[in-house]
């Protein structure tokens, strides 16, 4: 092989590189477009395992990436999660579960009365995923999270306490894992 060739073949290599990571043999970009434009940055990915079974690629894009939970959690810049499912089918009662013990595990019982209504409202919109579904949370300020599911807006729970409540679930004291919270971290 020439040079040239072994030259741009190596260009090419770190250039895709660069642009996405595979995790679990799914892609995982390393920026996307949020709304309004904007550019948001992979903070950090990794796997949700529950016993020996990997559930699901949780992706953090950020409009201001941190290391720093607190930080991240506090800041009103654009946020993006998405959950990329990788077990074969998990039921909407499951997911429902899970958020409530997310929301249990990081709110007081004042903030979640508080947040009562609307993570009912959040809890309504779920329905059974299966293995490739995603579930897309975006945070937009001045307007709320909006939630996606297989590619379907499903609606918005307005406000940023609703929000600082959800990106808690997997950054604030009690997160679904300590070694998922450090991956979205930028620890992957």
């Amino acid at each position: 092989m020439s040079r040239l060739v072994v030259s741009f073949m190596l260009v090419f290599v770190l250039c895709s590189t660069a642009w996405s990571r595979q995790i679990a043999g799914v892609e995982v970009a390393e920026s996307v477009e949020g709304q309004e434009g904007v550019e948001l940055k992979l903070n950090g990915a990794g796997i949700r395992s529950k016993l020996f079974f990997k559930i699901y690629i949780a992706q953090l894009y950020l409009q201001n990436p941190s290391s720093d939970a607190l930080a991240i959690i506090g800041d009103d810049g654009q946020k993006r999660m998405v959950m990329h499912f990788l077990y074969e089918e998990v039921g909407a009662d499951k997911l429902i579960g899970a958020w409530n013990e997310g929301f249990e595990g990081n709110l007081d019982d004042a903030r979640r009365s508080e947040l009562a209504p609307q993570i009912k409202e959040f809890n309504s919109m779920f329905e059974t995923v299966k293995k490739g579904d995603e579930v897309v949370l975006d945070y937009l300020p001045g307007k709320g999270t909006t939630v996606t599911i297989k590619g379907n807006g499903k609606g918005t729970i307005a406000g940023k306490p609703f929000a600082d409540a959800l990106f808690a679930i997997w950054l604030g004291e009690k997160p679904v894992t300590s070694g998922l919270k450090a991956d979205l971290l930028g620890g992957s």
